[in-house]
């Protein structure tokens, strides 16, 4: 058994201590303190960075105060703080550099200490040795850890030098901007100086002019108004009055023998029918206009009760023409829609074999104010009347609740609220026109069929909502390449 003296280990150990390279240098007298954790993860004490903020937290703040300012900043400031933060990337840069040294020392320390760990566990032995190969499994994370630290430097000088690019880009864009926009005030302050010289010039000229002409025009002047003084004495305040008031009862005197002049012609109309279609027993009442209803009432004693009589309504576009039927208007009440402006209304009235034709005295007239109101509506996109549904697929409708219906450019509908009844674009089986049905309301109501095997009677709140409705309809209708009309009309607009 050999026995080892201790002066020997001593003089081993000193031998292995002085191989270590001589050039290698510590940054402290003692071996930094570290704790080995699973998968020989190394973990060091946490101290304070000497060096402040990482070079990412200081691009990120950088990044944040250039989109703050951006709003606020003249053009001018905006170029300068370019510039500044353009230096402050060149010597981030330069830090980066200084890191990249300061590794690849880091990395050669970390080789010839290994080596000299190497060199030292091949002349140990026992607990020595392994105390050697831990401390190298340690250099050996310190060296996987300092290359992660390199890799990190190497993105943050990316990205250092991708900012710097951005910032010369920028400034030099900036200081581009401000020579641009220095001369477009040169020559904007060139161009005013221009137009100051010619008003200046403009207001000379016209000076000399005033100057000359003024004791011209202040001579006409007062010719002109020594005329006006004697024409207003020659005219008498009295004489004027009187031609005035003339004038006015001339005027109510020609109304009122217009109104007569109309009211015998049409009686003259009424006599000549009659003497031509022989003594007639029917009569018309009620107003030739849009927005009113017609009535047949008996005239004579003799005549039969409507009642009894089947009763057909035609419309002609000229007195004596070719009748055009209307499908649906048979009742002894009628009233006119758009469609009979401007033609002739005639009535066949049959009963026990003989047949009576009543005819309106004239076409039928427009209605007041009915073009401009619906000028008006055809401003707006869309437009909503109230309405009540009288009739709903050829039945009366019991509830009297309001409606909305409503008319736009590409399509019609009804509707209470948020239930909708009818929604329907523009489309041939689509038939609109006046109700034909009869009764008091027949000149508010109108007729709709949204489709097939869908129809409404609807009644308005008044006659020009019935007629502006039914006119609006048939122009969007039109502008769709669509004609609306009632059943079997005759297509004409």
């Amino acid at each position: 058994m050999t026995k080892v003296s201790p002066v020997l280990g001593e003089q081993m150990q000193m031998e292995a201590i002085m191989s270590v390279s001589a050039d290698v240098s510590f940054a402290s007298d003692r071996f930094p303190k570290y704790r080995i954790g699973p998968d020989y993860e190394i973990f060091d004490e946490e101290k304070e960075d000497p060096q402040g903020p990482s070079l990412k937290e200081v691009i990120v703040q950088e990044t944040a105060q250039l989109v703050e300012q951006h709003k606020r900043l003249s053009v001018r400031d905006l170029a300068s703080k370019f510039d500044k933060n353009l230096t402050a990337a060149a010597k981030l840069s330069d830090e980066a550099k200084i890191r990249e040294v300061a590794s690849l020392e880091g990395h050669v320390l970390l080789k010839k200490l290994r080596d000299a760990l190497e060199s030292l566990r091949g002349r140990l032995a026992g607990r020595n040795k392994e105390d050697v190969e831990k401390a190298i499994s340690m250099v050996e994370a310190l060296a996987v850890k300092l290359t992660q630290k390199e890799g990190e430097l190497i993105q943050e000088k990316f990205e250092v030098k991708k900012l710097a690019n951005f910032l010369k880009q920028a400034s030099e864009d900036a200081k581009k901007l401000v020579s641009q926009e220095r001369s477009y005030a040169c020559a904007e302050i060139e161009s005013a100086r221009a137009v100051v010289q010619r008003i200046g010039e403009a207001l000379e000229e016209e000076e000399r002019i005033s100057q000359t002409s003024g004791k011209q025009e202040l001579k006409e002047l007062m010719e002109e108004v020594q005329e006006a003084r004697r024409i207003k004495l020659l005219h008498q305040p009295s004489k004027v009055m009187d031609m005035e008031h003339e004038l006015r009862a001339l005027r109510l005197q020609i109304r009122e023998k217009s109104t007569i002049y109309i009211k015998l012609q049409k009686e003259l109309a009424m006599s000549k029918r009659a003497e031509e279609n022989g003594f007639s027993l029917y009569e018309f009442v009620g107003s030739e206009t849009l927005g009113s209803s017609l009535r047949i009432q008996p005239c004579v004693d003799e005549a039969q009760d409507l009642s009894k009589c089947s009763i057909q309504w035609y419309r002609m576009p000229t007195e004596g023409s070719r009748r055009e039927f209307i499908a649906g208007a048979n009742k002894s009440i009628y009233a006119p829609e758009p469609f009979d402006v401007g033609r002739f209304l005639e009535v066949d009235i049959a009963s026990n074999g003989q047949k009576v034709a009543v005819t309106t005295t004239g076409p039928i007239a427009a209605a007041a104010g009915l073009a401009n109101h619906l000028d008006t509506l055809l401003r707006k996109p869309n437009t909503e009347f109230n309405v009540v549904i009288s009739q709903m697929n050829g039945r009366n409708y019991s509830s009297n609740s309001v409606h909305l219906f409503q008319v736009g450019k590409m399509r019609m509908k009804l509707s209470k609220g948020w239930i909708t009844k009818a929604r329907e674009s523009y489309s041939t089986p689509m038939q609109l026109c006046g109700f034909r049905g009869g009764g008091n309301s027949a000149a508010k109501s109108l007729f709709w069929q949204a489709r097939k095997g869908q129809s409404f009677v609807l009644a308005f709140e008044s006659e020009r909502d019935r007629n502006a409705a039914i006119m609006l309809a048939r122009r969007y209708a039109f502008e769709c390449n669509v004609v609306l009309a009632g059943p079997e009309d005759v297509a004409f607009i």
